[in-house]
């Protein structure tokens, strides 16, 4: 005779969170909302809304606004070292915007400016340590709420989230004006 088993407690429901009452408001007012849609939909919009925020709270943190910041990024993405030119490229700016920045970005130690070592008539734009150290913080404050977000997920469902999000991004990146001209 084999042991009996003691019986499967009975599973939980899921968690319910605030989208979950959006959808449930609105389905009887949109009989044709896909939930599933919608649900995605609204959830990466609050998930950009609070990283925003985040990454918001950190700038404030290090006393940094957000063209600082994102000076400091894109000189950071170069390695340390860039010409002004390729950071008025990077930034999408004109190069006299970038000359006000990196003035202001000097005066704050976050940056110095040296002639080029292969040619006089270049400047070359080099974040400081202060400057890395900067930048580094305020990357570290949003980075460890995005593992703290994200660390809910073993390896497999990051990977497969990933791999879901890159499919629906590059529909996005055809373009919409594909879709309504179509």
């Amino acid at each position: 005779m084999e042991p009996t088993q003691p019986p499967t407690p009975p599973a939980e429901p899921p968690r319910r969170d605030w989208t979950d009452a959006h959808v449930a408001r609105w389905q009887p007012v949109l009989p044709g909302l896909d939930p599933a849609v919608e649900g995605a939909v609204t959830r990466m919009k609050k998930l950009s809304v609070h990283l925003r925020r985040v990454r918001e709270q950190s700038l404030v943190d290090f006393d940094l606004e957000r063209h600082e910041f994102d000076t400091l990024h894109k000189l950071a993405g170069r390695g340390g070292s860039a010409a002004p030119s390729e950071l008025a490229q990077d930034l999408d700016l004109a190069p006299a915007s970038v000359t006000g920045r990196l003035d202001a970005l000097e005066k704050r130690g976050f940056v110095r400016r040296t002639q080029s070592t292969t040619d006089r008539r270049r400047v070359v734009v080099e974040l400081t340590a202060s400057g890395r150290e900067t930048w580094v913080g305020a990357m570290d404050f949003l980075g460890h709420e995005e593992e703290r977000l994200l660390g809910v997920l073993d390896k497999d469902e990051l990977t497969r989230l990933n791999d879901l999000l890159r499919r629906v991004m590059l529909v996005a990146e055809e373009g919409v004006t594909d879709h309504w001209h179509a």
